[in-house]
């Protein structure tokens, strides 16, 4: 195996401040791989709001220095000491640790744990799954709660009601908007640029539109029934607004943290109207719910939904990208093809 490049920041710590940071391609030997059981040849990643932190400088994300950052990869086995993966295996990788504490996909090789990987479904093509990624994975997740809690499309259209994703224009939202839209749920789109996004979300399928300025404040602690369940990227006082308007039996499945790690809330929705609130963590989820998931990934999202939301760039164009999905400029999913 020759040199390969890849993404490296460096960073200089101190109490948990970072004092000196640094993002760059470089060329790199297999001596700068750690430790794992495969080693893939990484055709694409992806830009998360996560990658955008790391590359970033910005604390919560690195642990290491350096690190390859990339919290997803989709590739090819080139070796293997596994004897679940062979040479030629199409795999793809989200979370486990990978662009954190582990060298990432934002490069053209990686060696990872064999636990973690997970075929691509013959039904995907290697750029539409790493342009599912780690959002598209979470959001999957997020579905499948809401399918084990009962929250059942046909009663949602009956009931006259809808379910809810906030921070819909995001990579966890667009693809949320799109599975439950297929899926046959009514679904509200919560963005705070709706004027701008709203003509995308309703072509990924929203039935509706909100600002996100409606949830964004402190609420009364029971409001209006208006959601049959909801999907929140958000938290904070969005969360617990959702939460207050989730009507009797709802589910709100949590899996971001936008606005604030907070959540401003009163148990009454839970004890009066029965509501259930679901964490979704993608990172450890383990590997029977990984390849459910990615199963249903593969014949429960809308190829075309998939493709008008996704964008494609070179290596070196996710350093600069950092900044535009940290400032909200980026909507959708931003595909990295490494070899470019």
């Amino acid at each position: 195996m020759g040199d390969f490049r890849a993404i490296v920041i460096e960073q200089e710590t101190e109490g948990g401040r970072i004092l000196a940071h640094t993002a760059e391609v470089r060329q790199l030997s297999d001596a700068f791989l750690m430790a794992g059981e495969v080693t893939v040849a990484v055709e694409f990643s992806d830009l998360n709001y996560k990658d955008g932190l790391a590359i970033a400088g910005r604390p919560g994300v690195a642990r290491v220095s350096p690190l390859i950052p990339g919290i997803d990869l989709v590739g090819v086995v080139e070796s293997s000491e596994d004897p679940r993966w062979r040479p030629g295996d199409r795999v793809v990788l989200n979370g486990d640790g990978i662009g954190e504490s582990h060298h990432g996909g934002l490069a053209e090789r990686a060696r990872v744990r064999g636990d973690a990987l997970v075929r691509v479904p013959d039904t995907l093509l290697n750029e539409q799954a790493a342009a599912i990624g780690t959002a598209g994975f979470t959001a999957m997740l997020a579905v499948l709660a809401l399918e084990r809690t009962g929250v059942d499309p046909e009663e949602v259209r009956e009931s006259g009601s809808s379910v809810l994703v906030t921070g819909a224009a995001g990579g966890v939202g667009s693809v949320a908007v799109s599975l439950l839209a297929k899926l046959g749920y009514p679904v509200t789109a919560s963005t705070g640029r709706p004027v701008e996004h709203g003509g995308y979300l309703t072509d990924l399928g929203a039935a509706a539109i909100i600002d996100r300025a409606e949830l964004s404040d402190p609420g009364r602690p029971l409001q209006t029934q208006r959601w049959a369940g909801a999907i929140d990227s958000v938290g904070s006082h969005t969360l617990a607004n959702v939460l207050a308007q989730t009507r009797y039996g709802g589910t709100v499945a949590a899996c971001g943290l936008a606005q604030g790690a907070d959540l401003p809330a009163t148990v009454m929705p839970f004890i009066l109207r029965g509501v259930t609130l679901t964490g979704i963590n993608s990172v450890e989820a383990p590997p029977a719910l990984r390849e459910t998931a990615w199963r249903r990934l593969g014949t429960d999202l809308d190829e075309e939904a998939l493709a008008a939301m996704t964008r494609f760039i070179p290596l070196a164009e996710a350093i600069p990208a950092a900044d535009d999905i940290l400032a909200g400029r980026l909507h959708g999913r931003t595909v990295v093809d490494v070899r470019a």
